[in-house]
Formats: structure tokens, C-alpha cells, sequence
């Protein structure tokens, strides 16, 4: 994991030097021959603002805010409950916020193509580590329950696995994002495709991703009863059984996949084009469908509810499969009675 983590660092430090080594030269490639206009007359028009409008400060101030009280109660939560796996989250969420602060200096310069770089790349690039904490939990919580072997990949190599391609396509897209921003016609237009293609390899493995993660929960469901109805058994609140973060996991996943269509979308289209130029689009398709993904972990913080640590390799030895002679499943009441002496008791606070 330390590993891991260290590579994460090395992939932000390469993308940032992506960015500095790219900011120079955009603003080389900037076409003098047009005279530059009032960048408030007509913003739509305006070949030398990138996004086609003045962003509102109001706006900007609401998502702003909330991105901030969410980063800083998981924060807290992360201090109370544990689960420091969860850091991916609101260190995410406070680039977004640096992306989105950067906004009210573009509405006050919008020809700063520097300016816009620079939020652009923030807004874009920090979904990554939201992504890479939904890869990381899909793996805790197998952890937790010990049923490992009703997965495609091993838990332990979920997380390389799939953090590891969110790396690549972090990388790709910090490239192609920052390319993208130049005013030189092909370098645009090689920096959109780049962009897409990361944005598109980053879909392909996330869906692939949640379709993992659909499998096990209905072979969960189909073939260990006694660990789905756990919270009836034990009279577990709903608000502290593991379904309620798996059901987190799922409101995560479609934020994720709505903002990741609407980028795709807008790839496709242009930088210019009409999804690109349109505020209101970018809070209701991008900005807030992501608030919600990694909000919705605040009240049933994994933490609280799973174990800080877990040994997914203890499956097999931690539940004893309950059969007949013909391989025919136990019965809820027999699975019942096994289970009270081996699934992990419910979770009540977490290392600080």
C-alpha cells in the first residue's frame, strides 16, 4: 500500500510538470492576428476565452463551499472513525476546491489562458482520486465480510489493479487537458483526442469495474443468504450493516458514470462546443453529480461500519461453507447459527 501511495505521488507530480512544461508553450501558440475584444461584450463569441462565458461568482462560491464542508467532515471522520483508506476523498475533493477558487480569478480574466489551465486541470483531474477510493473500498469491504471468492480478482489485487489504470488514465488525461488548451489549431485538436481517449479507457475500466462489483453482490445474494440477512439476524441498525455501504458504493459509481459520460460527451463535441460552454451543464453533469458520489459516505462512513483491518485471504477459513452430501446449500437457519460465531461483529470505531 505504501508503495501505492508513493506512485500516486510520483503520478500527481508528473502531471503537474505536465502542466508547467505545457503552459508556456499554449501561450506561444496564441494567434496575435485577431485584434482581442472586450472579454465581457459578448463572452460567447470570444475567441480568446475558452469557455465561452464569464463563470458566476455566485455559483462558483456555492459548490465551492460545499466541496469544503465535505472535504473537512471527512476529515473529521477519518480522525473519529478511522479508515484512513478514505484519504483519496478529501484530498480530491480539496483540488476541486483549488480548481473551482481558480474560476473567480478567470471570471476576472478570462483571456488568462494560464488562469484557465489551471482550473480546468484541477476540476477534470481531481475525480481520479474519487475513483481510486471506490476502487479501494470495493476491496475493504470484501475484506470485511471474508467472502473473497465470490469475486472475478482477488480483493487484494483489486485495488493495484484498478488504481493503477486511473493512474495511466489520470496521466493521459493531464496531457491531453493541458494541450487541449493551446490556441494553436492541431495542438487543440490532438490535446481534445488525448483527453477523450484517457476519458475513455477511464470508463472502460470503471465499468468494467462496476460490473465486478454487480457480479459479487448477486452471487452474494444467491449464495450466502446468512451474510445478505445479517442485519435481520442480529438485529444490526440499517444505518450500520454493510449493505448500507454497498449502497453508497452504488450512488458513488452512477455520479461517477454520469460525470465521466458527460466528459466524453463534451470531448467528442469540442472544447468549444456546446456541452463545453455551458455553465449550467457543467454544475448539473459534472460539479454536483461528483458532490453527491463522495458525500454520500459522510453518514455511513465506512469506517464505522468495517473493520480498519482485514485479512480477505482468511475466507475460506473464516466461513465454513454449510452443505449436504449433494452440495446443496444449508439452510438460512443452519447458515444462521454459523455465522454468529464468524462474520466480523459489527464495527463501532475506527483507530485514529
Amino acid at each position: 500500500m505504501i508503495r501505492l501511495r508513493s506512485f500516486l505521488n510520483t503520478a500527481q507530480l508528473y502531471a503537474l510538470l505536465v502542466i508547467l512544461c505545457i503552459t508556456p508553450s499554449s501561450r506561444a501558440a496564441r494567434d496575435d492576428t485577431i485584434p482581442e475584444p472586450d472579454p465581457f461584450a459578448d463572452p460567447k463569441n470570444d475567441p480568446y476565452n475558452p469557455l465561452r462565458y464569464i463563470p458566476s461568482d455566485t455559483l462558483t462560491a456555492i459548490a465551492l463551499v460545499l466541496y469544503l464542508a465535505t472535504a473537512g467532515v471527512m476529515f473529521y471522520n477519518i480522525w473519529k472513525w478511522g479508515a484512513k483508506y478514505m484519504l483519496y476523498i478529501p484530498i480530491g475533493a480539496l483540488c476541486m476546491c483549488f480548481g473551482l477558487a481558480i474560476r473567480f480569478a478567470f471570471a476576472r480574466n478570462p483571456h488568462s489562458l494560464g488562469i484557465y489551465i489551471g482550473t480546468h486541470m484541477f476540476v477534470v483531474l481531481s475525480p481520479c482520486a474519487f475513483i481510486a477510493a471506490v476502487y479501494v473500498l470495493l476491496g475493504r469491504l470484501v475484506g470485511h465480510l471474508r467472502m473473497d471468492k465470490y469475486l472475478f480478482i482477488k480483493s487484494t489485487k483489486v485495488t493495484k489493479i484498478f488504481v493503477t489504470s486511473d493512474v495511466v488514465t489520470f496521466l493521459i488525461q493531464a496531457g491531453g487537458g493541458g494541450i487541449s488548451a493551446s490556441r494553436s489549431t492541431s495542438s487543440r485538436e490532438l490535446g481534445e483526442k488525448l483527453f477523450v481517449v484517457g476519458l475513455i479507457l477511464q470508463i472502460v475500466s470503471f465499468i468494467f469495474f462496476c460490473i465486478l462489483f454487480a457480479v459479487f453482490m448477486y452471487r452474494l445474494h444467491h449464495n450466502r443468504p446468512d451474510v445478505w440477512n445479517y442485519q435481520r439476524y442480529q438485529g444490526v441498525p440499517w444505518h450500520s450493516d454493510w449493505k448500507i455501504v454497498a449502497a453508497s458504493l452504488v450512488v458513488s459509481c452512477i455520479g461517477i458514470i454520469i460525470r465521466s459520460f458527460y466528459r466524453v460527451a463534451e470531448g467528442a463535441q469540442g472544447f468549444g462546443g456546446p456541452l463545453a460552454t455551458n455553465e449550467g451543464l457543467f454544475y448539473a453533469l459534472d460539479t454536483y453529480p461528483l458532490l453527491i458520489a463522495i458525500a454520500v459516505y459522510i453518514p455511513f462512513w465506512p469506517g464505522r461500519i468495517l473493520e480498519e483491518s482485514t485479512r480477505p485471504s482468511e475466507s475460506q477459513s473464516n466461513f465454513k461453507r454449510v452443505a449436504d452430501d449433494d452440495g446443496e446449500r444449508g439452510t438460512p437457519r443452519s447458515r444462521h447459527m454459523e455465522m454468529n460465531s464468524f462474520l466480523p461483529q459489527r464495527h463501532t470505531g475506527g483507530q485514529r
